[in-house]
């Protein structure tokens, strides 16, 4: 199976490892401190995948449709379970739970964005998606912020009281990529009928 390569089985591996991830945090205020620290190693070892898979994709030229859609849907599955859950008092690292707009921005950007693209294949007739680069920004400041507050218990308190800046970075760039994205649709649609008319 060419779809099956070893850039999509590490993708795949990679979703699967979000539910014992999921199972970490809800077991996070547990006597037991070692459900943080799982969720911790589970969260860079999704974060190497993530880099590898890439990687192996461009090294081997085995990049594929089915690739391209599995490495977002990977990401959005990881930050959004995260951001909840690191949001609500009874499974937020103790002293550093997110505030509770943080998911609602970074989950409303992704919901926002899809209804985006069913807008354009609706008016188009075609299926517009193109990776950005503020998008990736944005994930990539996402999963600082989570990877911070996993760690923040360990680290120097005056590294910990930078931790809001991170809520806001993150926030921001949400935003600011949702208008990206919606700039760029905006223009695909006029593109396509400006042709149309032609």
């Amino acid at each position: 199976m060419a779809w099956l390569n070893w850039p999509n089985r590490i993708t795949i591996t990679r979703i699967v490892l979000v539910v014992p991830f999921d199972i970490c945090l809800l077991n996070l205020n547990d006597p037991w401190s070692g459900w943080r620290y799982s969720a911790l190693m589970l969260f860079v070892l999704m974060g190497l995948s993530d880099a590898l898979d890439g990687f192996l994709a461009r090294r081997l030229g085995e990049t594929t449709p089915l690739g391209r859609y599995l490495d977002p849907v990977g990401d959005k599955l990881l930050i959004t379970s995260a951001v909840i859950l690191l949001s609500i008092e009874a499974t937020a690292v103790p002293g550093f739970r997110l505030p509770s707009w943080v998911p609602v921005i970074a989950i409303g950007k992704d919901v926002l964005t899809v209804i985006g693209f069913l807008v354009v294949f609706a008016a188009t007739g075609q299926f517009f998606v193109q990776p950005r680069i503020l998008g990736k920004a944005c994930t990539m400041i996402q999963l600082l912020m989570i990877g911070f507050g996993l760690a923040a218990p360990n680290m120097p308190v005056w590294l910990n009281r930078r931790w809001p800046i991170l809520w806001w970075l993150a926030s921001g760039a949400a935003i600011v990529a949702l208008a990206d994205y919606g700039r760029l649709g905006v223009r695909f649609a006029s593109q396509h009928q400006a042709s149309r008319s032609n």
